[in-house]
């Protein structure tokens, strides 16, 4: 067995999610797990070698009671070639909470300690089989709401971020070497730095790929998060229709009454592999009832929170002075006119209020016309260029992205440096601390407080 760098416990955790299913998985990792493994499983069929990466059939039984907790299939797996590069045992139970608890309490009984949220990718990461954008990956992965953000994940998981940030650096540190081999030969520092050449190799190796980093970040970020849509419209205007329609389920309660909806209901749906969480809310109106009224006060919450206003207005009905009022009231956000009820005879006055019609997107939610429209009308706003979007690449996030400005503004004052002739002693002490920001990247100069952040994020067993 091998002793990585960060072997002092051995740890064991839940790894499959909870509520019953048909099977739970018991990770365990660490230098005792083998030994664990062996005082507590009963093979089917003895003696049992527990070969590494082969699955065995027998029983878990604890050994003080001589008691049958659960039927299992267990697997052993000999470090480096782990995901751990520790040893790791998994343990296949059956899928019932009570039944995945008693077999972890048996094992945390014979040595192991729970795992903390992320401690076996963790682990990965401090034993050097992954660095932190491919543990950051995996975060990504659990918690991805569309297909677009899975797929960004596993790029990501399999080294475009790692890669890039590696070639910048490569750049900085042929750089680096130069201007030291000038520094420790300053007679023949001319030719050694040409600061004009260093300048122009610093613009398209590192300075244009660190631009597009930060600018690819903020698409990441859209992929990750999602935004937040929010529905608003006067009473009865087919609010709950809307979001029914574009969830392709009776989700809000519908019927002719105003003022149905008194609390904000939420829900996500998949717009170009972005996660849109669709919020419908109460109409709002004045003179209401205390119950109503807070459901427009969540409502008016909800709008300042919003990344898009979707304004629902009523074309079959003339625009009314409250249609007016709340345009007022939602028009410095970023908005989408929406006129539903396309289907039925249209009283809207377009002519008398442009400035509410423009751009608008005529659908109806009872018919289902007009809905592939609004989804790319949505999606532009969002977006922008779509065709810039579609660019496959890393995606940095919003931990990455801090890094690499502040690696932009030290990098930014080695240009100007090698422009205005600094020495280069001053020139050094920037291009060093560019580079390790850039090593916060990818893990090799992240600080522990850091470290403990980012894998606080992730769940139990992973």
């Amino acid at each position: 067995m091998s002793s990585p760098a960060h072997d002092s416990l051995t740890i064991a955790a839940i790894s499959t999610p909870p509520g019953a299913g048909g099977i739970g998985i018991i990770r365990i990792s660490g230098s005792a797990s083998l030994t664990i493994l062996q005082t507590i499983f009963t093979p089917a069929n003895p003696p049992c070698p527990l070969d590494s990466h082969r699955l065995y059939y027998g029983t878990i039984t604890d050994p003080a009671q001589t008691k049958l907790l659960d039927e299992v299939l267990v697997v052993y797996m000999q470090a480096p070639k782990t995901y751990t590069r520790e040893d790791v045992v998994e343990i296949h139970c059956h899928g019932g909470f009570l039944v995945l608890q008693s077999v972890l309490e048996l094992i945390l009984a014979h040595g192991a300690k729970l795992a903390e949220p992320g401690e076996f990718t963790k682990r990965a990461f401090l034993n050097g089989r992954i660095d932190l954008t491919r543990a950051e990956a995996v975060i990504d992965i659990l918690s991805a709401r569309t297909r677009k953000g899975v797929d960004l994940a596993l790029e990501q998981m399999s080294g475009s971020l790692y890669k890039a940030v590696d070639r910048l650096r490569a750049s900085l540190v042929e750089i680096r070497a130069l201007l030291e081999t000038a520094i420790d030969f300053p007679e023949e520092e001319i030719e050694i730095a040409d600061h004009q050449a260093l300048g122009a190799r610093l613009q398209d190796e590192v300075l244009i790929p660190l631009k597009k980093l930060i600018i690819q970040a903020d698409s990441g970020r859209i992929v990750r998060e999602g935004v937040a849509i929010v529905i608003i419209g006067r009473p009865n205007v087919g609010k709950s229709s809307l979001l029914n329609t574009l969830l392709q389920e009776e989700r809000a309660l519908v019927t002719s009454v105003p003022g149905t909806t008194r609390d904000t209901i939420e829900e996500y749906i998949d717009i170009h592999g972005i996660p849109v969480r669709i919020i419908d809310t109460a109409g709002i109106r004045e003179d209401v009832e205390e119950v109503e009224e807070l459901g427009i006060r969540r409502a008016r919450e909800s709008l300042n929170r919003a990344d898009l206003v979707l304004f629902l207005v009523d074309g079959s009905e003339p625009i009314d002075n409250d249609d007016i009022s709340l345009f007022e009231t939602v028009k410095h956000k970023p908005l989408i006119t929406v006129i539903n009820k396309c289907d039925l005879e249209q009283r809207f006055d377009r002519q008398t209020h442009q400035q509410i019609v423009v751009e608008a997107v005529e659908i109806s939610a009872r018919e289902q016309t007009g809905l592939e429209q609004l989804k790319e009308k949505i999606f532009h706003r969002i977006t922008g260029d779509r065709e810039q979007w579609q660019e496959e690449g890393c995606t940095p996030n919003l931990r990455h992205k801090a890094a690499l400005e502040n690696g932009l503004r030290a990098l930014n004052r080695v240009a100007e440096g090698l422009t205005d002739g600094l020495h280069n002693d001053l020139i050094m002490v920037d291009l060093l601390e560019c580079l390790d920001h850039l090593g916060e990247i990818v893990g090799e100069t992240t600080t522990e407080d850091v470290l403990d952040v980012i894998f606080e994020q992730f769940c139990l067993g992973k």
